[in-house]
């Protein structure tokens, strides 16, 4: 069918293929994907279309469009709405051999401000189908998350680095998840940190710097990479705090370099091993005040 605007419904097979994507994607997000009263009536009259040979008796062309409210961290604790529109007619006189792609437009998100949300739009690629445009965005979306969280810390070391620098020790009755030893890790740097983590049954956390950013620091751990753990689940206690000079460089995770792992699941420290290690910085007294 053609009108004025010279536009054609895409012949059934295609049409087919269109309509099974949109199928894919609400079997996919079942309890993610909205579709409009408008949009339902439309894909209703091409599934029509479909078993009449290509005839709709539409006017205007046919798109159908919905909202994916994607979630881009694996606790689903944000998300990023996309706009999908998905078209169902051609110009020309050529029939195409594929269905034409969708339009994919990003809706800014709370968390990320619209120039960041306009490059995130800019990198969306072209000519990919739908489910890999789909799982680039949620990918550069994460790292976009990332560099945010990062951002908003950053701002809370200045002020409060000025001071005198303290060692604070942490200590866990139990510590293993990967993802979350990866953030003592990954944030610390924003808050000018330094220190080691031993994670197992149990694990310890020691932490060098100014004592406001130390503060910040585990306030952002516990509601931020925390933020999906139950409140009986979140056990950490500051076990000694004291003034004193740097002893390390970086923040950085010993668990697998210090001792030998034991235990069924090998959670199992070996503190011996860790009071030696600790020895040789001078920090072995600092470690019986923590472990008792």
């Amino acid at each position: 069918m053609a009108s004025a605007t010279s536009w054609y419904l895409l012949p059934p097979d295609l049409l087919e293929l269109q309509i099974g994507q949109i199928d894919l994607l609400m079997a996919m997000y079942p309890e993610d994907i909205t579709l409009d009263d408008h949009a339902e009536k439309v894909l209703d009259i091409l599934r029509n279309a479909v078993d009449n040979g290509g005839s709709c008796g539409l006017n205007i062309a046919p798109v159908v469009s919905m909202v994916l409210q994607l979630s881009i961290a694996e606790d689903d604790a944000q998300t990023i709405r996309l706009d999908l529109t998905a078209p169902f007619t051609y110009e020309g006189f050529q029939t195409p051999d594929e269905p034409p792609n969708f339009k994919v437009r990003i809706q800014q998100p709370s968390w990320l401000n619209r120039a960041a949300t306009n490059q995130l739009q800019d990198v969306v690629p072209e000519g990919e189908d739908l489910l890999s445009t789909i799982e680039h965005i949620k990918e550069t979306a994460a790292r976009a998350l990332e560099v945010s969280l990062q951002s908003q810390v950053t701002s809370a070391t200045s002020a409060s680095d000025s001071g005198t620098s303290v060692r604070v020790w942490f200590y866990f009755p139990s510590i293993s998840t990967r993802s979350k030893r990866d953030d003592f890790i990954k944030f610390a740097p924003a808050y000018n940190l330094t220190g080691f983590l031993y994670a197992g049954k149990p694990g310890l956390l020691c932490v060098e710097g100014g004592s406001q950013s130390i503060d910040e620091y585990m306030r952002f751990i516990k509601t931020e990479s925390w933020g999906n753990i139950p409140s009986h689940h979140k056990k950490v206690s500051e076990r000694y705090r004291e003034t004193a000079e740097r002893v390390f460089s970086d923040m950085t995770e010993i668990t697998d370099t210090v001792g030998e792992r034991r235990g069924q699941r090998q959670n199992r420290g070996d503190m011996k091993a860790v009071e030696e290690w600790l020895d040789e910085r001078g920090l072995k007294e600092a470690l019986t005040k923590v472990l008792m």
